[in-house]
């Protein structure tokens, strides 16, 4: 019997691996990724407070391409405060969370603009943490402007379309705006995290990576490979492709396993 059951258990495996090699070949992955991050990205308003939510260590990818996109909005809303939340020791100059705020500083963010949120180790945590910050901060002068720095399409979401905390759960509704700050894959998680939390009005900006402009196609011949080798030097789908979209579907797979877990616990 537990053989049988494992038999079966391999075969949907089996079966799922070979879905999912075969859509690397496509650019369904990449489009599924997309779409988790535009739904909710977008600028609405001035924020009062720009999240910055940290990825990795420092350096890393992740951290950095969100330093870049902070810096970006940071110096575009100026009297907007910036909150760095990623788990770290604050008194250590080479901690993670210090070194995103160096980074932002160097480009050209004021030091006394940042705050450091370093208690929470995930989503929920940090966006609560948040909020308790933002609410013990006193008002800020609105900005008369509301043009977009960031290119990547907006959608609107009205303000009623998230719930309410409901009564009891010891979260109020914050009038602060704030603009999260994540890569493409969480955007949605930590958009509805903090809604739930009591952020009413929230928007997002996706830490998305740029293409490089220029082709990458080569002949194989004409750099002295060996004749029987095949050429793949224009065969862009094989030496990048193929990769990308496997990266893209380790991505989608590991945050829908997340939002399925906030869900069941309620934190979104």
């Amino acid at each position: 019997m537990i053989r049988r059951i494992l038999k079966y258990i391999l075969i949907v495996f089996g079966c799922l691996s070979f879905i999912l090699l075969i859509l690397c070949f496509t650019s369904a992955p990449f489009w599924t990724w997309y779409k988790m991050s535009v739904k909710y990205a977008g600028i609405h308003r001035p924020p009062d407070a720009i999240v910055i939510l940290g990825g990795g260590g420092m350096p890393s990818e992740s951290g950095l391409m969100r330093c870049w996109y902070g810096a970006k909005t940071g110096n575009y809303y100026y009297r907007a405060r910036i909150i760095i939340a990623l788990p770290g020791d604050t008194a250590d100059s080479l901690s993670s969370i210090r070194q995103m705020k160096k980074e932002l500083i160097l480009r050209g963010i004021q030091g006394s603009r940042i705050i450091l949120e370093n208690n929470g180790t995930n989503t929920r945590a940090q966006a609560l943490n948040v909020y308790k910050i933002i609410e013990s901060l006193p008002p800020i002068v609105p900005v008369q402007h509301m043009t977009s720095v960031i290119f990547h399409q907006p959608s609107y979401i009205p303000e009623g379309a998230q719930p309410a905390p409901k009564p009891g759960t010891g979260v109020r509704n914050s009038r602060s705006g704030i603009m999260i700050i994540t890569s493409p894959e969480h955007m949605y998680r930590a958009f509805r995290s903090f809604r739930k939390a009591g952020f009413i009005k929230t928007d997002g900006v996706p830490a998305f990576e740029q293409t490089i402009e220029s082709g990458l196609t080569f002949d194989d011949r004409l750099l002295g490979g060996k004749r029987w080798m095949p050429s793949i030097g224009k065969n862009i789908t094989v030496r990048y492709q193929f990769w990308t979209q496997l990266r893209y579907e380790q991505l989608i797979i590991r945050e829908w396993l997340a939002i399925v877990y906030y869900k069941l616990n309620g934190w979104m």
